[in-house]
């Protein structure tokens, strides 16, 4: 669906297939980001 609106914007110029486009970029980064963090390292307060 990503490919699918980048592709429908570069040949219509629709700003909404664009925005469409950049949300789906956008949720594929952030979840690519949370899988990559390790889910045993919590922020400590100092305390051991």
């Amino acid at each position: 669906m990503r490919d699918f609106s980048w592709k429908y914007f570069s040949m219509t110029g629709d700003v909404d297939a664009y925005l469409l486009y950049k949300e789906m970029d956008n949720e594929l980064h952030t979840t690519e980001d949370n899988s990559e963090e390790d889910p045993g390292t919590e922020a400590s307060d100092g305390i051991q």
